[in-house]
């Protein structure tokens, strides 16, 4: 008896065939590529983010892959009607990148708020047109979002941010976007897209390069409560520039489970599991050997060990953290720098994409002309 393959668990077998593939492209010659990856400005990072995404990108960036990070500002806005703090949560999302060791000196990796790149936020009229509501629809993250948000009214923005997402990665023509599989779907829009206006508008050459995803090889890091993803709108987040003793605290109300025996279960014990991942995750020990040593120590000795491994993993971060908030201006610089690039590289890629369309129009050369 067969099992039917359905499209999703096809599509995810299919990218990590393809992330094998870029990661040995990438050891071989980390020039040839470019990454664009990012955030959405809503808070200061958690470990989720740490563990999930941020490692991966320092460890790209160390490869000598050129990197660009987008501040997705105007994303913000597909579920929530007002924009306060947001320049407050920029700052703060500048400050744990750099901390975790983005924008490192002489490395290539620009910070950006998309908002400051006009020339990337006008790809999104003609990407516009090469996808159908049919398209936008049918995307599952969307759906998950909405529901997520508890979203009465949903706006238009919210239906086409993966389109805006689709600028974002092709305003650099990136080659890799690092993301986990629930993003899947978002990247395959801008994947149609590229190849739809390839094929709509030929030049002497491609005009855009696919990207291709590069998948996490970390655990989905589940928050305090044990059964949701970490995120600070459901306050179950240890966040990055937590001292050691809010780290210890919040731990000690993370919920488990009323056996004494710490063992490593996923399915049947996914409260305990998750700490044993996070420990995991800040000291290289497998989850059952940390079980083992434990033992009938119960969730409290767990709690006190991970506390010390956490904290101790996350204190050269936290130190740069508390460095670079007493330095002046250094957001302000390297939001400019990444603006600055960012810009460049949208100019270029602008100009191309007019060029094809046709639309390059020489409005200079009309006003002399007799």
């Amino acid at each position: 008896m067969t099992t039917k393959v359905t499209d999703a668990e096809a599509a995810l077998k299919a990218a990590q065939e393809a992330s094998v593939a870029l990661n040995k492209s990438i050891a071989e010659s980390p020039e040839k590529h470019r990454m664009l990856t990012g955030d959405r400005p809503t808070g200061a990072l958690h470990i989720g983010h740490l563990f999930g995404s941020l490692q991966n990108r320092v460890r790209l960036q160390n490869q000598g892959v050129e990197s660009f990070v987008v501040i997705a500002d105007y994303q913000v806005l597909t579920d929530r009607s007002e924009a306060e703090g947001i320049d407050n949560n920029v700052r703060e999302l500048v400050l744990d990148y750099l901390a975790a060791g983005l924008n490192v000196d002489g490395s290539k990796t620009y910070i950006f708020p998309h908002s400051h790149v006009p020339a990337l936020n006008q790809l999104l009229l003609p990407f516009l047109t090469l996808v159908s509501m049919a398209d936008l629809e049918r995307n599952p993250t969307i759906k998950e979002e909405i529901q997520a948000a508890h979203l009465k009214t949903v706006n238009a923005s919210m239906f086409v941010y993966p389109v805006h997402q689709a600028a974002d990665i092709l305003f650099c023509n990136a080659t890799v976007v690092p993301v986990g599989k629930d993003q899947l779907p978002h990247l395959e829009i801008s994947r149609k897209i590229a190849r739809r206006f390839n094929k709509n508008y030929p030049g002497d050459r491609p005009t855009f390069r696919m990207p291709q995803p590069l998948l996490s090889e970390s655990y989905m890091i589940r928050g305090l409560d044990g059964t949701q993803k970490m995120s600070k709108s459901r306050n179950n987040a240890i966040f990055l520039k937590n001292t050691e003793a809010e780290t210890t605290k919040l731990l000690k109300r993370a919920k488990t489970d009323t056996d004494r025996n710490i063992t490593y279960d996923p399915v049947n014990r996914p409260e305990v599991a998750n700490l044993l991942d996070i420990y995991t995750l800040a000291t290289g020990i497998s989850q059952e050997e940390i079980a083992r040593d434990i033992g009938d120590g119960g969730s409290g000795t767990l709690k006190v060990n991970l506390s010390k491994a956490l904290n101790e993993y996350l204190a050269p971060m936290r130190e740069r953290r508390v460095t670079l908030e007493q330095t002046p201006g250094i957001v302000e610089a390297t939001l400019q720098e990444g603006v600055a690039k960012a810009q460049e590289v949208a100019n270029e890629t602008l100009l191309k994409v007019l060029k094809v369309m046709n639309m390059a129009y020489d409005i200079e050369a009309e006003k002399k002309s007799p």
